[in-house]
């Protein structure tokens, strides 16, 4: 685990993420000997404490365990707030709360993103419980920001503990985390005096949160910046385009002519192992991509692809199952969960949400139902419906039961020509109707589960040629997922020009409709 003499000074942290010679310190002095606050000032009155203040001041050159300021990254302005353990072992008292409720509130009023870079003992003992209540109005600034509808991001250091993780190292749309920081709520010295046991080793690691989806990566200083800027390219984009954008038509989707592929035909190719999905799309069509990982709450599903990106240069939360993943299961409640995370992100950074079909299905076992698996879908299905994000969905591929209906409604729906959408994979409705499951491509006709029934059935908006002849998406890739995204991109620049309310009027009555013609 890092030691304490590799951590490095907070401005020296600034120095490395910060463009040259942009930071500006917001922080206003403190009177030595504390604050105003009777508690506080009680504290302070305790002649141990009020040396340890003196020495902590001198040692560092600061006068606060927080600096506070903005500084250029990537050229983007943004707001930084972080901790210098070297100052009391970062603790957060009256004045350091007050000091980063300031540059919160001043970061939201000016609109700036805001990075915080928090390493921490928790709250500061000496000062008691007004210390400990710091934690509630530094939380309430931050969420106020985020409600603005402004960026939150959290970059974890040695070590994080205590109040200041339980509050607002915790609350990032995204978390980083140096390599091998200790963070955890209770500190692994407070363990051992409480209960008389060490606590298990290996666990408050950095690695070992990013393993159970509780951070998004474990980044190095020198990694910072340039995750930083390419989540921002996508987090703060340019104004929307004007409404009345149309979507242009990079290449004619439905040739007049062309045959229709047969049911069992599309079914086969979607199954290809060659064939693109939501990764290869980021990889091929997106710029910008940030990957999340896992639903910050201690599940991971590996098969969930979540990422800000730029698909056809349009800024997204993209979100989709990636069946090619070599150890990819089925959809299960936790990736349920993670898409929800998802959705949330959209829902308060107001990008649109990209949702990307194509699965064979959600998970069919004990820990699948005992997790939620029923409850998690209709939960997908009430926050879809009432995003108020713009929300496109691409029908990729497979399209099979609950889990492909969970990630289906949006104000657009498009379809590849392959891709298709049934109420259980086509041998389950087969073994259900005849008792076999050799009737799947026969059952699946009578269903009405290809592109152009769901076309037909105003299920889906538009359908995508994948390749001219018999050529399908899996044989020219490249070329498929690159006029995609271009299409992708439209699509989402016309969503993101529609005034809200005339957007969510048009939904509500999109999915009232449905089956309607």
């Amino acid at each position: 685990m890092t030691g304490s003499g590799h951590r490095a000074p907070v401005l020296q942290l600034i120095d490395t993420v910060a463009d040259p010679g942009s930071w500006i310190g917001w922080d206003e002095p403190v009177e030595p000997g504390g604050t105003s606050s009777p508690g506080a000032a009680a504290a302070t009155s305790d002649p141990d404490y009020a040396a340890d203040l003196a020495k902590a001041r001198e040692s560092t050159g600061l006068d606060e365990s927080v600096v506070t300021g903005e500084a250029r990254i990537g050229g983007r302005r943004v707001a930084v707030v972080a901790c210098e353990f070297r100052f009391l072992a970062g603790s957060i008292g009256l004045t350091a709360g007050e000091r980063l409720v300031r540059a919160v509130e001043r970061a939201t009023a000016q609109r700036l993103p805001l990075l915080a870079a928090p390493a921490s003992g928790g709250t500061r003992m000496q000062e008691g419980t007004v210390a400990f209540v710091q934690m509630i109005k530094v939380t309430a600034a931050i969420a106020e920001h985020k409600a603005a509808g402004l960026p939150y991001l959290v970059h974890l250091r040695h070590p994080t503990t205590g109040g200041v993780l339980a509050s607002w190292g915790s609350l990032g749309h995204l978390t980083s985390a140096e390599p091998e920081a200790l963070i955890g709520f209770l500190g692994p010295r407070v363990h051992e005096a409480l209960y008389g046991e060490p606590f298990p080793s290996g666990v408050q690691v950095a690695e070992n949160l990013l393993a159970h989806g509780l951070v998004d990566a474990v980044l190095t200083s020198g990694e910072l910046p340039a995750v930083l800027a390419r989540a921002l390219d996508v987090l703060c984009p340019a104004p929307a385009p004007d409404h009345r954008t149309a979507v242009p038509a990079p290449w004619q989707e439905c040739r007049p002519g062309a045959p229709v592929p047969s049911t069992a035909d599309s079914i086969r190719r979607s199954r290809r192992p060659e064939r693109p999905g939501v990764r290869d799309l980021l990889q091929v069509a997106g710029t910008s991509v940030t990957l999340f990982n896992g639903t910050g709450a201690g599940e991971h599903d590996p098969g969930l692809c979540l990422a800000l990106a730029r698909i056809g240069g349009a800024p997204c939360v993209v979100l989709g199952h990636d069946r090619r993943g070599a150890h990819a299961p089925p959809l299960g409640p936790g990736g349920l969960r993670e898409a929800r995370r998802g959705m949330r992100l959209a829902a308060e950074l107001g990008l649109p949400l990209l949702t990307v079909v194509d699965t064979a299905g959600a998970a069919l076992s004990r820990e699948a139902e005992e997790g939620g698996l029923a409850a998690e879908i209709a939960r997908c299905l009430a926050d879809l419906v009432t995003l108020p994000a713009p929300t496109l969905c691409l029908l990729l591929g497979q399209g099979a039961g609950g889990g492909a209906l969970a990630l289906l409604p949006a104000d657009r729906v498009l379809a590849a020509r392959h891709a298709w959408l049934s109420p259980l994979p086509p041998e389950g409705a087969s073994a259900i109707l005849h008792r076999t499951t050799e009737r799947a491509f026969e059952v699946a006709g009578g269903q009405g589960v290809r592109s152009a029934d769901l076309l037909e059935q105003g299920i889906v908006d538009r359908v995508v040629e994948e390749a001219d002849g018999d050529l399908d998406a899996a044989d020219r890739p490249e070329e498929f997922l690159t006029r995609l995204g271009r299409l992708v991109g439209a699509e989402l620049d016309a969503l993101r020009g529609q005034p809200s309310g005339t957007r969510l009027v048009a939904r509500r009555l999109k999915h009232r409709r449905l089956g309607l013609g």
